[in-house]
């Protein structure tokens, strides 16, 4: 238990990082939170500060998911400077639990006031970490749905919502801790996207219109 809760903490403080805050602070102390949506993530990354800031931003906080579930999970405890009792009882929760940890971490930055990005970035990394394929069952499903209705933010809520939809189906292993992990993660995704769906039901949500497969040619 005591190296699933300092391993927990170590991924909550790496998903802190947030990568648009660190991004402007280097181009001259620029906040995207204080622009465009006031979201700390990629896509008003991209919004307002074009393309190569918002690659940085998600490399960063891609980089985050992956760092927790294939570095930090897996770190002998003694690496941490704390003696090791052996093979660790949670030893199957530990990728997940991470993972999970570095995303809540992102939403809630505690080096930032906690107002953070939405989170799906870094669960993208997560993914990467826990099982390829099952990434790429979610991106599939972000890209369908971004495609067909051109909202972003709509995509990302479907995409983090097949998570657990996709380890249940397929019988991925270990399958309580993947499960788990999934539902919350898609709660999360959808809670820190309400604004957007405020937005869809006033009619005021932008769409991608370069992803919307029914907007493209118009104005």
């Amino acid at each position: 238990m005591t190296e699933l809760l300092i391993k927990v903490v170590v991924s909550y403080l790496l998903g802190s990082l947030i990568g648009s805050l660190i991004v402007g602070r280097l181009r001259g102390g620029v906040d995207i939170r204080t622009l465009g949506s006031g979201n700390a993530g990629g896509t008003n990354a991209l919004r307002t500060q074009g393309k190569a800031f918002a690659f940085w931003v998600m490399v960063i906080d891609i980089g985050k998911g992956i760092v927790a579930t294939r570095l930090i999970a897996p770190l002998p405890m003694s690496q941490l400077g704390v003696a090791s009792a052996g093979a660790p009882v949670w030893g199957e929760w530990l990728p997940v639990a991470c993972g999970f940890a570095a995303i809540v971490g992102h939403v809630y930055p505690v080096w930032h006031g906690f107002r953070g990005g939405k989170g799906v970035a870094t669960l993208v990394g997560v993914l990467f970490g826990l099982d390829l394929l099952l990434l790429l069952g979610v991106l599939l499903i972000w890209l369908v749905v971004a495609v067909l209705s051109g909202f972003v933010g709509l995509a990302s809520m479907a995409a983090a919502a097949s998570v657990p939809v996709f380890v249940a189906v397929s019988g991925m292993q270990p399958r309580i801790p993947l499960l788990t992990f999934g539902i919350a993660a898609a709660l999360l995704v959808i809670f820190t996207h309400r604004s957007n769906i405020a937005r869809m039901r006033s009619g005021s949500e932008p769409r991608a219109r370069r992803l919307w497969l029914f907007g493209r040619g118009r104005a």
